[in-house]
C-alpha cells in the first residue's frame, strides 16, 4: 500500500496546481488520474485564466482594484455567491499568480483588449485586463509525458485566433519555427507547464486509476480506494485528499437528477462522470450549485473519421449575416452574447407545450457571410461545408429544417430592418462591446461588428445544441478548500477544487477563463492547507 502526505485526484489545472501547492509546502504527494492521458478538460480548452486585479494588467496600464472586481462579481450573482469565497478568490489572485510563476515554468500573459463577459455591468472592464493566457511552452521538456496529454497539438496563442481577438492566420514561417521548437499554447500549453512543475518536484502522475471510494478512520479521510485494470488498489493519505476530478457532465443520470435544463453533447473529456461528487456525497458533504453549469452552445462538426464531434459555437453566431431561431422560426436571444449567458436561454420552459421553448434551435447564415469570413473550418472565399443544410430560398430552408416558413420569413425581415439601422430592440445584439469580440474586427466597438442583415441566398442552417464546458456543482467548501458536511463543519482530511467543488462564483461567469482562474486559486489554497493543516487533538 502506497502512503503519501497528500493525495490529489485529477490532472487538470486544479489537480496539478493542488499537487504543486502541497509539495511546495513540504508534503509528499501522490497524483492520480482516472484516464490514460493527463490534462482533463483543461487540455482541450483555450487555457485562459480570469484573474481580476492582476499585476500583468497593472503593468500594461489597466486600472483594476479589489473593489471593482467584487462589485462586478456581485452584480452578476443574483444571490448565488458566498461572499467569503468570492473575497478569497479576489484576495488570493496576486499570491497565487506570484507563486505559480516562481514555482513552475508557467508564464501567463495578458490577452490584449479581451473584455469581460458583462463589461457594462458595474466594475466590468470593457477594455480587458482580467484574462490571461499561457505563453507558448516547449513540450520537449516533458519527455515521454509529451505524448500523454489529452487533445491535439495547437501551436497557437489565444490572442492569435478569432475567439481571442486575432485573425486565425499564422504565417507559415512562424508556424514552422514553433513546430521545430515543439511549442504549444492554449490548454495544452497550460497543462504542460504545470505538469513540468510537478515532475520537477518528483510528482509523477499515475494514470488509469479511477477513484471509487474514500477511506475513513474515526471521521477523518485517510486515503482512497481505486479501481484499476489489475484490480482494487488502496492509497493512504496522512494529511488529506484533494478531489479535483472535474464535473459530472458525462454522467447522464447525474445530469438528469441534478442539472436544471437540457445538457447534451458535452465537449469535455468523457472521464468527467462525477466520481468525486459521489465519494463526497457518501460522506455526507453539503452540495452547492448542482443545478448550474458553465453553459455553452455547441454544433456537431464531422471529425476526421466522419463522426460528429461537439464543437463550441463561438465565432459563427456573432458574425454579421447570422441569426438563431427556434422551432417556431423565431429569434430567442442575443446571438452574440457570451456563451454562458446564451446557453442559459436554452433552459427557458414553455408551460403550454411542456417543453423547452428553444430546443431545438438553428443558426442561420447567408452565403455572403459564409464566403466573406469562412465558417466551421472553411477558408474565406469558399462555400458552406457539405454537412451544412442549405437552400436557395428562406422558404426552402424552412422546409428543410422543419420550421414554419411564414414565421421564419417574418423573423428575418424584422431582423434585417433592425440590422440595417444598427440597432436590435428585441435582444440588444451589438449593444455590449463584448458582442463584437468574435465578429468583424474591422467594425469592433460598433454594432456593425456583429449586426448585419441576412442578404440573398443561398441560405444555410446548422442545428445548435445546449451544452456545457463542465458542471458547476459539487461539495461546498471553506475558502481553504475543506469540504463541508451537511451540518456546515469541515470533513476532516477532505478537500475539493476546480469543477469538483461548488463553483465559488455561483451562477456568474465573469470573463474568459472564468472557470480556470478560480480553479487555480482555490487549488492553490486547498493544496497548501492540506499540506500544512494539523488536526487538533491528535
Amino acid at each position: 500500500m502506497s502512503k503519501y502526505d497528500v493525495v490529489v485526484l485529477g490532472t487538470g489545472a486544479a489537480g496539478l496546481t493542488a499537487a504543486l501547492a502541497a509539495a511546495s509546502n513540504g508534503a509528499s504527494v501522490g497524483l492520480f488520474e482516472k484516464a490514460d492521458r493527463v490534462g482533463g478538460t483543461t487540455a482541450l480548452s483555450g487555457g485562459v485564466v480570469w484573474l481580476p486585479n492582476n499585476r500583468h494588467a497593472a503593468e500594461a496600464g489597466v486600472h483594476d482594484s479589489r473593489e471593482q472586481a467584487l462589485t462586478y462579481l456581485h452584480s452578476l450573482s443574483n444571490g448565488s455567491m458566498r461572499p467569503e469565497l468570492v473575497e478569497a478568490f479576489v484576495d488570493n489572485v496576486a499570491p497565487t499568480l506570484d507563486w505559480l510563476e516562481s514555482q513552475t515554468p508557467l508564464r501567463l500573459e495578458l490577452v490584449p483588449r479581451y473584455p469581460d463577459y458583462h463589461p457594462e455591468h458595474p466594475g466590468g472592464l470593457p477594455g480587458g485586463g482580467r484574462s490571461l493566457e499561457p505563453a507558448l511552452f516547449d513540450t520537449r521538456r516533458l519527455g515521454p509525458w509529451r505524448e500523454r496529454m489529452v487533445g491535439t497539438v495547437r501551436r497557437l496563442r489565444l490572442s492569435e485566433i478569432p475567439s481571442g481577438g486575432g485573425t486565425g492566420v499564422i504565417a507559415p514561417e512562424l508556424l514552422r519555427r514553433r513546430t521545430e521548437a515543439s511549442q504549444e499554447g492554449l490548454g495544452r500549453g497550460l497543462v504542460a507547464a504545470l505538469l513540468r512543475g510537478c515532475l520537477d518536484r518528483g510528482i509523477t502522475p499515475r494514470t488509469g486509476m479511477r477513484a471509487v471510494d474514500l477511506l475513513v478512520d474515526r471521521g477523518r479521510v485517510t486515503g482512497v480506494r481505486f479501481a484499476t485494470d489489475t484490480g482494487p488498489h488502496e492509497v493512504r493519505a496522512r494529511r488529506g485528499v484533494v478531489i479535483a476530478t472535474g464535473g459530472f457532465e458525462h454522467d447522464r443520470e447525474l445530469v438528469r437528477d441534478l442539472v436544471h435544463g437540457p445538457l447534451s453533447h458535452p465537449p469535455g473529456v468523457p472521464s468527467n462522470t462525477g466520481d468525486g461528487l459521489r465519494m463526497a456525497m457518501r460522506l455526507g458533504a453539503r452540495l452547492g450549485g448542482v443545478h448550474e453549469a458553465w453553459w455553452v452552445p455547441v454544433v456537431l462538426v464531422p471529425g476526421p473519421d466522419g463522426s460528429p464531434a461537439p464543437t463550441l459555437l463561438l465565432r459563427e453566431r456573432t458574425l454579421p449575416g447570422t441569426l438563431m431561431v427556434n422551432a417556431r422560426g423565431r429569434r430567442f436571444a442575443n446571438e452574440a452574447a457570451n456563451y454562458n449567458a446564451l446557453g442559459a436561454v436554452f433552459r427557458t420552459f414553455d408551460s403550454a407545450s411542456f417543453s423547452y421553448a428553444n430546443v431545438p434551435a438553428w443558426l442561420l447564415l447567408d452565403d455572403a457571410c459564409v464566403r466573406r469570413y469562412g465558417v466551421f473550418g472553411t477558408a474565406p472565399g469558399h462555400g458552406a461545408p457539405d454537412w451544412v443544410t442549405s437552400a436557395a430560398t428562406l422558404d426552402g430552408l424552412a422546409e428543410r429544417i422543419g420550421v414554419p416558413a411564414d414565421a421564419l420569413t417574418a423573423t428575418v425581415a424584422r431582423f434585417n430592418d433592425h440590422a440595417r439601422n444598427g440597432h436590435d430592440p428585441d435582444f440588444g445584439r451589438g449593444e455590449s462591446v463584448y458582442d463584437g469580440w468574435c465578429g468583424d474586427q474591422a467594425y469592433y466597438g460598433t454594432p456593425q461588428a456583429t449586426l448585419g442583415p441576412l442578404g440573398t441566398g443561398p441560405f444555410h442552417a446548422v442545428p445548435v445544441h445546449p451544452s456545457a464546458l463542465g458542471t458547476k456543482g459539487g461539495p461546498r467548501t471553506t475558502p481553504d478548500g475543506q469540504v463541508l458536511s451537511v451540518d456546515g463543519t469541515p470533513v476532516e482530511g477532505l478537500y475539493a477544487a476546480g469543477n469538483a467543488m461548488a463553483a465559488p462564483t455561483g451562477m456568474a461567469y465573469g470573463g474568459a477563463g472564468g472557470t480556470l482562474g478560480p480553479a487555480l486559486v482555490f487549488a492553490h489554497l486547498a493544496g497548501r492547507h492540506a499540506a500544512t493543516h494539523r488536526r487538533t487533538g491528535r
